[in-house]
């Protein structure tokens, strides 16, 4: 075969490299532009990972790569004047010119035809000449832009400015992140050892901090030596140097995010930086680059034709490179958005900065550097108020919220059972909040519980409106209150337009086929076409409804609920006054933010007049509406979150959607505890984290960063009401309470787990 590649970077030649050694017969040509010593970076990142995946496929060069690597283990990280290390993490660093050097000299052994300075503008031609062209034209790709009617590049410029430098100072002994405050903003470094005389020194900051030192109007000189003032106190005396002398000006950078829709055309593949990019934070363009040249070696010489070798190239790689783009994508908005973490103590913004990219768990972390997690976890401990020396994971750490003490940070969500009859809760909500209760968490929820009957969302939604109400959820509470140690707090809301609808297992938010009842709502806007128009309320409506909620409130502190939630998310009447989607109002109670929020605070504050001083209140919201900037946005959740704290309420509960048919979620793991995060490190309210948390891990991580204060799981406790006992027989936690009668089943659940986790299987 007769291939070109067009770049000489690490994916370049080594996919030359890697055809030559699976047909030497092949006739590879590298067309590079810039000279063979050319290089316009300093040391690049590898994992141990990657590294056997180099000797598995050309044990030569992977030798002698190995010979020039720097290794470490620690993470070292810099803030508030704090040292923190953690080990265990397993990087090596090797210089690029350094790994160019040697893959040249590989490649020029096994036959590759390699041509510097060399241009290549005529791809149509080069196309023609060759029978696979390979573009690894890196970031700036001309292949890419040539075709780029066919490839669709998605190309996201990012917020944070970047430049790399290098520098003499050692940083050997950890890769190390620098926080510096400066007169104009912070300033943060990532700096690795790559040689035993050199290491990369990227200095990175906000666009509004760049703009006020005044960089982009700087010569590099001039940059340089500013960068040398902020980190003085870290290099040692040493100075920091570019090697981008092709660049004029500064050579600060915003970091382009790019992903193709296609990545071949005919006879020519993208590969490396030009299919795809990963933020330098987590150190994988490299590896990308060089794994994908070795997928499509394989493939083209597994596959029959050129067509079905693209194919799994494309299938294979783009499924890697997604979930390490997802990964790049988190710890580079991490990096983006590190001011809002730079108040957390020095310990908990360790972690926080160690687990970003969520590749990296807490239990991992505990494999990686079990001394340093058990430090931060007594740390945390010690900040909830928890007894001297505790040595507990955070999940079950105490919190206080006014007068209630939680006994650990696990809460049952609300989950609608729709088993109610004529808005009575029935043995079915007894058996089933009961067993929940017993389960370990700290708070359970009851479902949204109706303030009238034309407030249900369906016939099966239990209410707080008739005194057969009250006696059904007093029994509920007694037994909670007297044969567990969890609190429960009682969440209550109005339908709104959602209201009239079949039950949940039936067709889910449809009318009733019959006896449906007339909507309230902001504005008259069905839900969707096929459901009823709501009436627009007036302020006689806004009236009745909001005493209805006043006197649902007292009935549920008469049943002896230790908390209650408002439900101003998902779309109900609350919901529908804060979203632009659904208030189309002209009056006081529509158009901007805090006009759209008037009649829910009015409602807040109505309720808390008469809920007692010693209970707290939390109210859920829907911090996505999912429809981009017509409706809420994580910004907007933020500004709702500060109005509901300065009117008093306690804790935000940041669900998101379910507002609107139109929402587009983006689903995955924990994929609303960004909002959770967001709101509670910009504003310092406290927070619950909610949506497809359903691990321990996940638990524990979100409390140990700060993500949120309590997190909340509901399919987790449907499959399993003793969630939390189990989750502490595997974690080894011997410190819950659970039910006397149960000891016996306690005891070989425990016995079980010092067997091992694959004994427990089901149970957690």
């Amino acid at each position: 075969m007769k291939v070109a590649v067009l770049g000489g970077g690490p994916a370049g030649l080594y996919f030359a490299i890697s055809m030559k050694l699976r047909d030497a017969a092949h006739e590879v040509v590298v067309f590079e532009r810039n000279k063979a010593d050319d290089t316009f970076g300093w040391g690049v990142v590898l994992s141990d990972e990657t590294l056997d995946n180099l000797a598995a496929n050309d044990a030569t060069s992977a030798a002698a790569i190995r010979k020039h690597f720097a290794y470490w283990d620690d993470i070292a990280v810099i803030h508030q004047g704090v040292r923190t290390v953690s080990t265990g993490h397993g990087f090596c660093g090797i210089g690029r010119m350094r790994l160019l050097l040697l893959l040249q000299e590989r490649a020029r052994e096994l036959g590759v035809d390699l041509r510097f300075q060399a241009e290549v503008d005529d791809h149509e031609n080069l196309m023609a000449q060759y029978d696979l062209v390979i573009a690894a034209d890196g970031l700036n790709s001309r292949t890419r832009a040539a075709f780029a009617d066919h490839f669709q590049p998605d190309v996201d410029t990012r917020k944070c400015k970047f430049v790399w430098l290098g520098t003499r100072q050692k940083f050997d002994d950890a890769f190390t992140f620098i926080f510096e405050k400066t007169e104009h903003g912070w300033v943060w470094a990532h700096a690795y050892q790559f040689d035993p005389d050199t290491a990369t020194f990227i200095v990175e900051c906000a666009q509004d901090t760049w703009e006020k030192f005044g960089f982009g109007d700087m010569t590099k000189e001039e940059s340089i030596a500013t960068c040398e003032r902020i980190f003085k106190d870290h290099l040692g005396g040493h100075a920091l140097m570019s090697n981008a002398n092709h660049v004029r000006g500064s050579a600060w950078i915003n970091f382009p995010r790019v992903l193709c829709e296609r990545w071949s055309y005919k006879n020519i593949a993208l590969m490396g930086d030009a299919a795809a990019t990963a933020h330098f934070s987590i150190g994988s363009g490299t590896k990308l680059a060089l794994e994908s040249a070795i997928a499509m070696a394989d493939y083209l010489h597994s596959e029959p034709t050129l067509e079905a070798a693209f194919a799994k190239y494309e299938d294979a790689r783009r499924l890697e490179v997604l979930r390490l783009q997802s990964a790049a994508r988190n710890s580079m908005e991490w990096f983006e958005e590190v001011e809002r973490y730079l108040h957390l103590d020095p310990v908990q913004f360790s972690y926080s900065l160690l687990t970003r990219s969520q590749r990296i768990s807490h239990e991992n972390l505990r494999l990686r550097d079990a001394t340093w997690l058990g430090g931060a976890e007594a740390w945390f401990q010690q900040q909830a108020g928890a007894p001297a020396n505790t040595n507990r994971a955070p999940m079950f750490a105490p919190y206080r919220l006014r007068g209630m003490e939680l006994k650990n940070r696990v809460v049952v969500s609300p989950m609608a059972q729709y088993k109610a009859v004529d808005g009575t809760p029935t043995d079915w909500h007894f058996v089933h909040y009961g067993e929940r209760a017993k389960g370990g968490a700290g708070l359970v929820y009851i479902e949204m519980t109706c303030v009238s009957p034309e407030g249900r969302i369906t016939p099966g939604c239990p209410g707080f409106y008739k005194p057969e109400h009250e006696t059904a959820w007093k029994r509920i509470v007694g037994f909670v209150h007297t044969e567990t140690d969890a609190k429960i707090c009682a969440q209550i809301g109005h339908s709104g337009a959602k209201g009239s609808t079949q039950l949940g297992w039936q067709e889910m938010d449809a009318p009733l086929t019959d006896g449906n009842w007339p909507l309230l709502s902001a504005s008259e806007t069905p839900w969707s076409p096929e459901n009823q128009t709501p009436k627009s309320m007036t302020r006689a409506d806004m009236d009745v409804v909001r005493d209805q909620f006043v006197a649902s409130a007292e009935m549920a502190d008469r049943c002896g609920f230790d908390m209650l939630e408002l439900h101003m998310a998902h779309g109900y009447l609350l919901a529908s006054f804060i979203s632009p989607l659904t208030n189309l109002r002209t009056d006081a109670y529509g158009g901007s933010l805090e006009s759209r929020m008037r009649w829910p605070l009015e409602v807040f504050q109505a309720v808390r007049a008469v809920w007692p001083d010693e209970k707290p209140i939390s109210v859920r919201i829907s911090a996505n509406d999912w429809v981009g900037d017509e409706g809420v946005t994580p910004e907007d959740a933020v500004a709702i979150a500060r109005i509901l704290q300065e009117a008093g309420v306690d804790i935000c509960d940041v669900s998101a959607g379910q507002t609107s048919k139109r929402a587009q979620p983006v689903y995955g793991r924990m994929f609303q505890t960004p909002f959770s995060d967001r709101i509670r490190n910009e504003t310092g309210m406290a927070t619950m984290a909610v949506g497809n948390i359903y691990e321990p891990d996940h638990v524990n991580s979100i409390l140990m960063a700060g993500r949120a204060d309590l997190v909340c799981l509901a399919r987790p406790h449907l499959a399993d009401p003793y969630w939390t006992l189990h989750a502490a027989a595997r974690l080894g936690d011997k410190g819950v309470t659970w039910p006397a009668p149960y000891l016996p089943g306690r005891d070989q659940l425990y016995r079980l787990a010092e067997r091992g986790p694959e004994q427990m299987t089901g149970k957690v």
